[in-house]
């Protein structure tokens, strides 16, 4: 059949390439949450308050979920954020962002939102998940920054698993060498997020977090990650306790070597899967170091050495810490619960007299009295 006049192949040609291409859909901006407001989560949320103004493929708010108190003025805490731009209970001073928003309601806080950063005090965790069962979007991505974990009859069970279990969704963690008023001071920091598969929502994380002050990395490595940052606590609580009596210097650099160790020995013990090159990483040696030379544990560990022991760490919290939680303690009768169902106590000298000591079962001068077990290589790499 003969073309027709009309047809023109080489028009045809033409008006393919000079015709404009269909607009493609625009993916909505991604909102983010905190579930969160005590010390460190007023300061996560003031680090990705500043990038995602700057980040075209986020929403600008950022929700930040507040436990709600009554100050001595009478007034809500949460009201008073909003209004001051500042959390004047747990992190005065410091502005967090205009477009930082508190919600009393974790419920309404939580709707809408593609990531969730979760930091609470560990012994929360649990019941906060429950509340948000069926509350939360099914494409919702996870962070966890909370050092802690739960002892249950068949075993330990990190706070990403918790998170992951109860929620339906993937959660990565984020640990570091991070004391929050230094960080909110935009003092130089740095910190690790551990992801299991996907590097790209871990490449999404740091972008979210990553700072000219505050610099993020990420390792494929959840459970080696968390089981840092929950573990130092309790070389935390020992580094106080030495502080407490005078011990001087080469002896904290003792108990920070011994208890590196036994972190490494039981994270692995407990995840043949981590590895050995995390403990290298801002979550492992730097954040031990900075936590034994800082923060809230040692500190409370150094004051009840300071007393013999004679005053609890629940008087010394309520004192010391205004509503902050020691999570030091809790860990160490956690790890000690791990330790003691497995029969692995001899080989964890520092982590077991910690807990002994922190229930008044020994002296704080009993954290140097004992005799390292060294690990039997022959069970293959580092297990005990």
């Amino acid at each position: 059949m003969a073309p027709s006049l009309h047809d023109d192949p080489i028009d045809d040609c033409i008006s393919a390439v000079e015709a404009p291409e269909p607009p493609q859909p625009q993916m909505p901006p991604i909102k983010v949450t905190v579930v969160g407001s005590g010390n460190w989560g007023s300061v996560a949320a003031k680090l990705i308050a500043s990038n995602t103004l700057k980040l075209a493929s986020f929403h600008d708010e950022v929700r930040m979920w507040v436990f709600e108190e009554t100050l001595p003025t009478g007034e809500k805490l949460s009201e008073v954020i909003n209004k001051a731009n500042e959390n004047v209970k747990y992190l005065p001073g410091i502005k967090l962002g205009k477009n930082v928003v508190a919600d009393p309601d974790l419920e309404n806080a939580v709707r809408d939102a593609t990531m969730l950063v979760f930091v609470t005090p560990h012994q929360f965790m649990e019941g906060i998940c429950k509340r948000l069962v069926g509350k939360i979007r099914s494409d919702a991505e996870a962070i966890s920054l909370i050092k802690g974990m739960e002892v249950k009859r068949d075993g330990p069970c990190m706070i990403s698993s918790i998170i992951s279990e109860h929620l339906g969704i993937n959660c990565c963690v984020l640990m570091g060498a991070n004391i929050a008023n230094e960080i909110a001071l935009e003092q130089f920091s740095e910190a690790t997020v551990g992801y299991r598969k996907n590097k790209e929502t871990a490449d999404k994380w740091v972008k979210l977090f990553h700072t000219s002050y505050f610099m993020v990395s990420s390792v494929q490595d959840v459970e080696g990650v968390e089981l840092c940052g929950t573990l130092k606590n309790v070389v935390a609580i020992a580094a106080g306790f030495v502080d407490g009596l005078e011990m001087g210097n080469n002896t904290k650099a003792a108990i920070i070597r011994i208890g590196l160790r036994e972190m490494k020995a039981f994270s692995k013990l407990l995840f043949p899967s981590v590895k050995d090159s995390t403990f290298f990483e801002s979550c492992g040696i730097a954040d031990v170091i900075t936590t034994c030379l800082g923060g809230r544990n040692r500190r409370c560990a150094e004051a009840f050495a300071k007393n013999g022991g004679k005053r609890s760490f629940d008087e010394l919290e309520a004192e010391m810490l205004q509503g902050q939680k020691l999570q030091g303690v809790s860990t160490a009768k956690e790890v000690h619960e791990v330790l003691s169902h497995r029969g692995w106590l001899e080989h964890f000298p520092l982590f077991s007299s910690v807990h002994e000591i922190c229930c008044g079962r020994l002296p704080p001068t009993a954290i140097v009295v004992y005799n390292e077990h060294t690990p039997d290589q022959s069970r293959g790499g580092s297990r005990i």
